[in-house]
């Protein structure tokens, strides 16, 4: 795997080393000894799938409120989408900014999603499925979200969305007394 750095600090694409031949390819796809050299857990007791009907479904901007923030590794194994992220962390050099990128089934990469961020993605295919592997348990009570055009933020989405939930479209714009941890 080759592990590229983003304009955030922490968050990184993570590409295939693919081993190609007559049959197709191999490539491995996570490794304890290779996240932890980069400095990133490898604990994931958690893992989600999402599936996504129709091209232009956005689901997001999710995050969880301290002290239950979550890391994630984000994967589209059907389709592609465009995923975005944005760092929450008060006192991170990247506070507010945020950062987009295409994944697809078809080239394979992966988004290392740092604990302290939030998180969503817009789908570009019909039928696209989005793998995660959760760096903690799910928490409903620290669930938390953003307004996905959230002006203060600025997210510059490739195309409007089509499709999303009534949660997902009525989250206020990010709160910033939200990001304090809970009592």
């Amino acid at each position: 795997m080759r592990f590229r750095e983003t304009p955030l600090v922490g968050a990184f694409v993570i590409e295939l080393e693919r081993r190609d031949d007559e049959r197709g390819f191999f490539a491995r796809t996570y490794c304890d000894r290779e996240f932890a050299a980069h400095g990133l857990p490898t604990s994931w007791p958690q893992s989600n799938l999402s599936r996504n009907a129709q091209n232009g479904t956005l689901r997001g901007m999710h995050f969880n409120a301290p002290p239950d923030e979550e890391a994630k590794v984000v994967r589209c194994v059907s389709g592609a989408i465009w995923d975005a992220i944005v760092d929450l962390r008060p006192t991170s050099p990247t506070f507010l900014r945020w950062f987009g990128a295409e994944l697809s089934a078809e080239v394979g990469n992966a988004l290392y999603v740092p604990a302290g961020f939030a998180h969503g993605f817009l789908t570009l295919r019909d039928g696209t499925d989005v793998f995660y592997q959760m760096g903690a348990f799910y928490k409903a009570d620290a669930a938390r979200g953003m307004r996905w055009n959230d002006p203060r933020v600025g997210i510059a989405w490739p195309v409007t969305p089509a499709t999303m939930s009534d949660r997902d479209r009525t989250y206020p714009d990010l709160d910033v007394a939200a990001l304090e941890p809970r009592p």
